[in-house]
């Protein structure tokens, strides 16, 4: 049995790096999905504004090797101690599958392009193929008593971020508390901590860099990217 796509979603993000590690993490974050020309069909949607959430299965289309490995080191435990790839969320995987909660704000009908479903709270980058898309449903899908082994213990840094009003005019107004927002869940690669490293990220049509000393995020430049 062959899988294939049946959709792309696209997003502000045009590379890796900056994407919150979960979804839902920043809720304002903004989703296309698009689908393929045999799925541009209303019947294959209808009903679907019924549901306040969806999960998204899509493929880590960078993240794709030949090989698998059956230990990960997550970055969330310092990069060194190793777990099941199946006890982690790692894009590194048998079967490079993502899957995603989101919530779905509108569904638009387009001549061109068909349904076209609008979500937000995306973790995906831009141009990401979607396998398959399923409604969320509370009453099955919700479990509060559940525990997140090793997650559970990780403490999620929340910094400081400091952005200078001469930055900040580079940031249309409509961006700047989602990408304070990003930039304060700490991007780094969990591992590094350099106070001395300048870092980047790319976040709809600029590139935003940056140190962290401590707890605290300083934006030093913005540039527009080409």
């Amino acid at each position: 049995m062959e899988i294939k796509p049946i959709a792309v979603i696209h997003t502000d993000f045009p590379e890796k790096f900056g994407i919150p590690r979960q979804s839902g993490l920043v809720p304002s974050l903004m989703g296309r999905i698009e689908f393929y020309p045999e799925y541009r069909t209303k019947d294959a949607v209808r009903g679907i504004e019924g549901y306040s959430h969806l999960w998204i299965l899509w493929q880590f289309s960078k993240s794709i090797r030949e090989n698998w490995s059956a230990t990960v080191a997550p970055p969330r435990l310092g990069g060194r101690q190793k777990m099941g790839v199946f006890a982690t969320r790692s894009p590194f995987r048998p079967n490079p599958v993502g899957l995603s909660c989101v919530k779905l704000e509108s569904v638009q009908y387009d001549e061109i392009n068909g349904p076209v479903l609008y979500v937000s709270g995306i973790d995906m980058l831009d141009g990401t193929p979607v396998y398959d898309i399923k409604p969320y449903i509370p009453y099955t899908d919700s479990r509060p008593d559940a525990t997140g082994g090793f997650s559970d213990d990780v403490k999620e840094n929340n910094l400081e971020v400091c952005i200078p009003d001469e930055l900040k005019m580079k940031i249309q107004e409509q961006d700047y508390d989602t990408i304070k927002t990003l930039l304060s869940q700490d991007p780094r690669t969990a591992y590094i901590h350099d106070n001395n490293r300048v870092w980047g990220m790319s976040y709809k049509d600029i590139n935003i860099r940056f140190t962290v000393d401590g707890d605290l995020l300083k934006v030093l430049e913005i540039t527009q990217i080409p």
